[in-house]
């Protein structure tokens, strides 16, 4: 009889199992020695909850809003690259599965399925991640096709000019579909699921870019298309431009530093995403919840304030909202479910998140997501504004 899955870790393993290394790799993995990738997980650990009891815990509800949007809860799933390698078709069935959820979807400019493909499945509006490109003609057009999908925000990811160093990547020679050789066919052999899905679907490369961009000379590369294409030029006065442009809500993501999130609350956007981008960026960079409660109290009142990095839990999603989070973002999470089960193991992941993010709250002594402050924490165990002493005693980069 096959063990229930009643945690993240569950679907991590289950997804493991199913999918082609170096997509598993590409999901489950950070850059150059994994510190902050590892960090994201182990700050969100070592914060404690302070329990309480003889408390009214009926009548819960952990609805929200997130960007100016009503949510079901306060999670949205992160842009993910390349989530349709994870599954077939992978990102029409997450958008599928969050909207049964009543939270937002966040479609990747690297995702395997297009934005129109997106669109055709689903009935609620999502919403489109976008690069800062050389090729600006390209970047306003796939607003334009993002706009016409009736997207409701636009989420411009900002800490990605240049590619970190993802080992894992260059050792698997990570392309899109798998090139086939020895070492890929013996794994694909080993995924049979994977693959009878890959059989049914045309969808196995980079949609939003496919057909639409000129001059690319290599689709199938991640690394090929960011060398040709993102800028590492980016200044505060595209981000202006971009927001004139879309002229619609606009969420920037990949906010680590206070001075970083001031600029952006002067940019006119509408909302910042603490972010270091899973730990694949710079290594050695904070937590995205160590950096959080000093962004907040720099632009807390001028701004939305959202995270992502590290959520595993729905223990980490009521820990940030504790620190100041408007909402988070969840990728590895529904990737995992989506690895594991497809649409079904994206809805058993927001399901997971939900009941425990439900039970902690109650368990903590509150009955409504939108009164949950720093109360709930126990003092001296989460960061603070100076995160330094938060960190004190953490492994340097390199030695954990």
């Amino acid at each position: 009889m096959a063990r229930p899955v009643t945690t993240i870790e569950d679907l991590r393993i289950k997804a493991k199992r199913r999918v082609p290394k170096m997509f598993y790799d590409y999901a489950d993995s950070g850059s150059w020695t994994e510190t902050t990738y590892r960090a994201n997980e182990t700050d969100f650990a070592a914060i404690r909850l302070r329990q309480r009891v003889a408390v009214d815990m009926r009548n819960r509800s952990l609805a929200s809003t997130m960007a100016g949007q009503p949510v079901s809860m306060p999670v949205a799933l992160a842009p993910t690259g390349l989530t349709g390698m994870q599954h077939a078709d992978g990102e029409i069935l997450a958008a599928k599965a969050a909207e049964k959820a009543g939270i937002p979807f966040t479609l990747s400019t690297m995702s395997i399925c297009s934005i129109e493909d997106v669109a055709e499945h689903t009935t609620r509006p999502f919403w489109f991640q976008l690069y800062v490109m050389k090729d600006r003609a390209f970047a306003r057009a796939l607003m334009d096709r993002a706009k016409a999908a009736g997207c409701s925000a636009l989420v411009l990811t900002l800490d990605l000019q240049v590619l970190g160093q993802r080992h894992k990547d260059i050792v698997n020679g990570l392309t899109t579909p798998p090139k086939p050789t020895l070492a890929n066919i013996l794994n694909l052999a080993t995924k049979p699921h994977w693959c009878l899905g890959m059989l049914g679907t045309n969808r196995r490369t980079f949609r939003n870019i496919a057909g639409h961009a000129e001059g690319v000379s290599d689709m199938s590369s991640l690394s090929a298309w960011t060398a040709e294409q993102f800028d590492p030029a980016l200044s505060w006065d595209d981000v202006k431009e971009i927001k004139d442009y879309w002229g619609g809500t606009l969420i920037l993501k990949g906010i680590l530093d206070a001075e970083d999130a001031r600029n952006a609350a002067a940019s006119g956007a509408d909302a910042i995403i603490v972010s270091n981008h899973g730990g694949r960026q710079l290594d050695g960079a904070l937590s995205s919840i160590a950096a959080l409660p000093a962004i907040v109290e720099a632009v807390g009142e001028r701004i939305e304030v959202l995270m992502d990095g590290g959520v595993r839990t729905g223990q980490d999603v009521l820990k940030a909202v504790a620190l100041g989070a408007k909402g988070v973002f969840i990728g590895r999470a529904f990737l995992y479910g989506l690895g594991a089960g497809g649409q079904a193991g994206v809805e058993k992941a927001i399901e997971i998140i939900a009941k425990e993010l439900d039970v902690t709250m109650a368990l903590c002594g509150h009955r409504d997501i939108g009164n949950v402050g720093k109360e709930i924490l126990v003092p001296g165990t989460y960061p603070t504004a100076e995160p330094a002493p938060f960190l004190r005693g953490a492994a340097a980069p390199g030695t954990a």
